[in-house]
Parts: C-alpha cells; sequence; structure tokens
C-alpha cells in the first residue's frame, strides 16, 4: 500500500499539542483506515517511575502514545490530552509514534551512568498494538536493551509479539526477559463491545501457549475485572482454567478503575449497552475511581480460591484497588510482571 502523508504546521493551530511532542509529520494509510499516525522525534526515551511506587523496576519505555486497541476501560486515556487531543475516539484513531527510539534508547544505556536496572514495556499503551506491525520499532528496543545488558519485561494484549520471539528469545540467553499477556474477558460478545481493536482472547491464550512452549515463564493479568460483568464465578473460573491449560504460571486479578476521562468514556458505554447497571455502579464507585473496599474484599475472595483450584501462582503486588490504597501512578499499574 502506498503511504499519503501531509505534514501539519503547528504554528497553523493543528494539533497544538503534539509540537510539544517533537511533531514531524501526519500519516495516513488505507492499511489502517480510520486510524491516523503522528510521526514525532522523542528526546528521551527512558521514563523514571516516581520514588515511592514500590515496583519492582523505576524504569519504562513506551514507543506510542495513545492505541489502537480501543479499550474502553484503559486508565491510560487521559494522557491524550496532554496533546490536545480527546480521551476517547482521538485516544483510539490518532497514535503518535516515536519513530527515534530504539536509537535514543541506545545512546541512553551506553551512558556510564546506566545502572543497567530492569525497564517495562507495555505500563501505558500496548507496544504490540497494531502500528507496531508498520513501524517495527519494536526489534531495536529489544536489542538495544539485549546488547547493553538490560533486563526488561513486555506486557501486551498483542499477538503480534509472536513476530520478534526470536529474537526474545535471543536477548533471555543474555538478559532477564519478563513476558506477560493481559486477557481480561473471555465472552466474545463482551469483548468486541469493550475491547474493539484487540485480539481476540483466544489468540492471546494461543499467543501463552507460544511463549510458555518457546519456554519462557508466562504471566497473565486478568485486569481489569469489571464489575458485574466479568466477576461471576462461571466466568473467572473459565477464564483461570483456560489461562491454565494455556500454560501461564502465574496470573492476578484486581478490579477496574474509573479514574480521569476513563470513567465518562466508560460509562457512556455502560449506559448505552447494560443502563440497568448504572444505579450499583454509583453505589460501587460512588464519585471516586476506585471500587468500594467491600468489593475489593468480596472479589479477592472469589479470585484466590480459583487460582489456586487451577493451579496458577499468584502474583504478589500491591493491588490498586481502593483510592485509599493505591501510591502508584496510573502508568504503573498495569506493569506488574517485571
Amino acid at each position: 500500500m502506498r503511504w499519503q502523508s501531509r505534514t501539519v504546521d503547528a504554528e497553523d493551530g493543528a494539533l497544538p499539542g503534539l509540537s510539544r511532542a517533537g511533531f514531524v509529520r501526519t500519516v495516513t494509510t488505507p492499511e489502517f483506515d480510520g486510524i491516523t499516525f503522528h510521526e514525532v522525534l522523542c528526546k528521551s526515551a527512558l521514563n523514571r517511575i516516581p520514588e515511592g511506587a514500590n515496583l519492582p523496576f523505576r524504569w519504562t519505555v513506551n514507543p506510542m502514545r495513545g492505541c489502537s486497541h480501543a479499550c474502553r476501560y484503559c486508565f491510560a486515556r487521559s494522557t491524550h490530552e496532554y496533546l490536545d487531543l480527546d480521551a476517547g475516539r482521538d485516544f483510539d484513531a490518532q497514535i503518535v509514534v516515536k519513530t527515534n527510539i530504539a536509537a535514543v534508547l541506545r545512546t541512553e544505556l551506553n551512558k556510564q551512568s546506566w545502572h543497567r536496572e530492569t525497564v517495562a514495556l507495555g505500563t501505558n499503551t500496548d507496544p504490540y498494538q497494531r502500528a507496531e506491525g508498520r513501524y517495527r520499532v519494536m526489534p531495536g528496543i529489544i536489542r538495544a536493551l539485549a546488547d547493553s545488558g538490560t533486563p526488561f519485561s513486555i506486557l501486551t494484549k498483542g499477538t503480534l509479539l509472536r513476530r520478534d520471539l526470536p529474537l526474545l528469545t535471543q536477548a533471555a540467553r543474555e538478559v532477564r526477559v519478563g513476558l506477560a499477556v493481559s486477557i481480561a474477558i473471555l465472552d466474545r460478545d463482551l469483548h468486541l463491545g469493550l475491547e474493539t481493536g484487540t485480539p481476540s482472547p483466544r489468540a492471546r491464550l494461543d499467543l501463552v501457549r507460544v511463549l510458555t512452549d518457546a519456554g519462557f515463564m508466562v504471566h497473565v493479568m486478568v485486569a481489569p475485572v469489571i464489575p458485574l460483568l466479568t466477576d461471576s464465578h462461571a466466568h473467572l473460573d473459565a477464564l483461570f482454567g483456560a489461562i491454565a491449560a494455556a500454560g501461564a504460571g502465574s496470573a492476578v486479578a484486581f478490579p477496574m478503575h474509573l479514574r480521569g476521562s476513563t470513567r465518562g468514556w466508560f460509562l457512556t458505554w455502560l449506559a448505552e449497552h447494560h443502563p440497568d447497571l448504572l444505579p450499583r455502579y454509583r453505589r460501587l464507585y460512588g464519585r471516586g475511581a476506585y471500587v468500594t473496599p467491600e468489593y475489593a474484599t468480596w472479589l479477592r475472595g472469589r479470585v484466590d480460591p480459583l487460582l489456586a483450584a487451577h493451579g496458577l501462582t499468584p502474583h504478589k503486588t500491591a493491588e490498586p484497588e481502593t483510592q485509599s490504597e493505591t501510591a502508584h501512578t496510573d502508568a504503573a499499574q498495569l506493569a506488574l510482571f517485571a
């Protein structure tokens, strides 16, 4: 397919927030109907996690902003507003790609001040969303990390990761590599409504099997658990059973939180498809981002026995279940498997 592109002059008022992100050009292509790519040149690749986050890593790399997975519940939606883009449709369809990120990362990793601390990928938007198939920035990132002796982890819903399996296998001979797959929904119709742009749950379970067969200890994130929609015993039992059958070594589950613009985006969908649940959601979330402590305790009581029944090791972490409990930044809440 031939690319059709145009250069946007930020001084003309077009997408002014992107001028702060090293904007180069805007690109569209028939291969990605309905999606616009904004190519930028980043000045840095490594992002430091704030002190006090209590996570097993202090550094992240995010090759893109926005995500064509279009998950209604995605916590990272509000980050698009920093670019003067909206957290709804724009987040799903206006994808910012840091085209030079691998080269910048290699330079940063080669500095004498770098101490080869663990780096996590997939903490904001998915590095293996569809855009990666076109831009192919992940192979350069993986090679830069492995060549510098830096351990890293990847969390993804994207089955495109299979493309880089030989490279990841090679990297694992040099550094510690952690791989995690996010699978929150097993029901097909619910998946199509809430995770419109993601690979199917079956495809992601197959990814777990492929990675396991390649020798990786794969972790699965069953998150978010969506109250009154995916928290039934039957759904969680079937999901954990499928995850165990795929060969995963451990799993974690915690309830959905609705922070910032994500709250309105999700509740709009709920009002359209499940209006009867709105009163119960108002009680569960009140005016905050997190479920009540009572619900969080109830869910833990349901999840833990199911994990044990299916032989899945719970992955211990400080899960952001209520507003009073969370001490992490949103960018770190989904990166639990470093």
